[in-house]
């Protein structure tokens, strides 16, 4: 991924968390805060091109999001909560704002493959209604 345009999360975590920590005790705050850091530091193990993949930042993103939930828990704040929020919200416009899935673009099947599918069920079709008429006369003469 390119380098990020937004500020770093150390910044970004800061700002506009004014408003949203007035409801939060500052310890709450500042061991949500320790929370991110810890994040960071974790994601400076990981090079920018391996940013998008799961493998290597499922481990750093997980600690974050139990960091910040066993926080909440232990201080009886429901999570996620505002503070929560905006830490996991911040880090994503900083690593993850440049990671999109490709998808495999789905194509039709050639027409020829594409004919044969839809005209087999179509022929079978009388074949199987013989077939279950013709075993229920064998049925009935049986009797």
């Amino acid at each position: 991924p390119a380098v990020p345009s937004v500020s770093h999360p150390l910044v970004l975590y800061g700002q506009l968390l004014i408003p949203l920590a007035s409801s939060f005790p500052d310890y709450y705050v500042n061991c949500s805060l320790r929370c991110g850091h810890n994040f960071i530091d974790q994601m400076n193990n990981v090079s920018m091109e391996h940013w998008c993949e799961w493998r290597f930042i499922s481990r750093p993103y997980s600690h974050l999001r139990h960091c910040l939930e066993t926080l909440a828990e232990k201080n009886n704040f429901s999570y996620p909560n505002n503070i929560a929020e905006h830490i996991i919200t911040m880090s994503h416009k900083y690593y993850f704002h440049n990671c999109t899935q490709e998808r495999q673009t789905l194509m039709d099947p050639p027409e020829d493959l594409l004919l044969a599918m839809i005209i087999a069920p179509i022929c079978l079709i009388p074949f199987l209604v013989a077939l279950v008429v013709w075993k229920s006369k064998d049925g009935e003469t049986q009797s």
